[in-house]
């Protein structure tokens, strides 16, 4: 039995340029759709806003609290769901499907927190846990700073809203 080479294909990875590549890469890619992506994120992203809504009036109904007060229990009850879902593996999955409806702010947000800590918790809790689990989710809180300040700052300076 003879050894024989095998001549390099066409697309063989020595012999593309980054821009090859990046075309080859393009073909490979299946096609998505934008309008079923933006339905899809229309209605998933709704029904987590309606099952937000529907624990607040959970609330409500049970505690007898205002809408005020259903508020803050709300949101640590959607956090907590989006954490638990996250740590079973079956939050990622359901965004697969969902798209960008399932990064609706409050259980996106504990999601991308959750993922970054489940990833490197293998580093320890200080520096794999504590160190990374706000790499996607600092940049969020840092903005949203930031901007708060600034619009703070043109409400005082024109003299927008207040008392």
């Amino acid at each position: 039995m003879s050894k024989q080479k095998r001549k390099p294909t066409k697309y063989s990875k020595s012999n593309l340029s980054a821009v090859e590549y990046q075309n080859f890469a393009k073909t490979k890619e299946p096609p998505r759709s934008l309008l079923k992506n933006c339905i899809m994120a229309f209605l998933i992203g709704g029904a987590i806003c309606c099952a937000g809504q529907g624990i607040t009036e959970l609330y409500m109904y049970i505690f007898k609290m205002s809408k005020e007060q259903a508020s803050d229990p709300t949101v640590a009850t959607l956090i907590l769901i989006s954490v638990i879902l996250t740590s079973l593996g079956i939050y990622d999955r359901f965004a697969q499907f969902a798209g960008a409806g399932s990064a609706v702010p409050v259980t996106g947000f504990a999601n991308s927190v959750c993922s970054a800590a489940l990833e490197h918790r293998s580093e320890g809790l200080v520096l794999g846990v504590g160190g990374n689990m706000f790499k996607l989710a600092g940049s969020v809180i840092v903005f949203g700073t930031v901007a708060a300040f600034f619009v703070g700052i043109a409400y005082i300076v024109f003299g927008i809203g207040g008392h």
